[in-house]
């Protein structure tokens, strides 16, 4: 009688583990689908906002420029180097491998 019980607990307990186990598996492969789709839109953000930033620098480069000549003075130019860095980091993130560095 003893044997019967401790085989169906046996059993039991059996079933429960896999069952967590495939819990376990189907919790990792949301949290992966979860992150993919979180990286994926930080992308497309950064995309987006480098359109605007771009037109911004772009405009921005422009006008420091001109003014720079009709000035004849070059420090104007010097709000230009830290937003190319802003421009070249926007655009490492959207277009870049900047994601799969950080990842390594």
């Amino acid at each position: 009688m003893g044997f019967v019980l401790s085989k169906a607990m046996s059993d039991s307990l059996k079933g429960q583990q896999e069952f967590a186990q495939l819990q376990l598996e189907r919790q990792l492969v949301l949290q992966n689908l979860m992150r993919e789709r979180q990286t994926a839109m930080q992308i497309a953000w950064t995309r987006e906002f480098l359109k605007y930033f771009g037109t911004f620098f772009g405009l921005t480069a422009v006008v420091l420029t001109t003014g720079a000549i009709k000035r004849k003075n070059p420090a104007v130019l010097l709000p230009i180097l830290p937003l190319g860095f802003v421009f070249s980091y926007q655009y490492d993130m959207g277009y870049g491998t900047l994601l799969q560095r950080i990842k390594g």
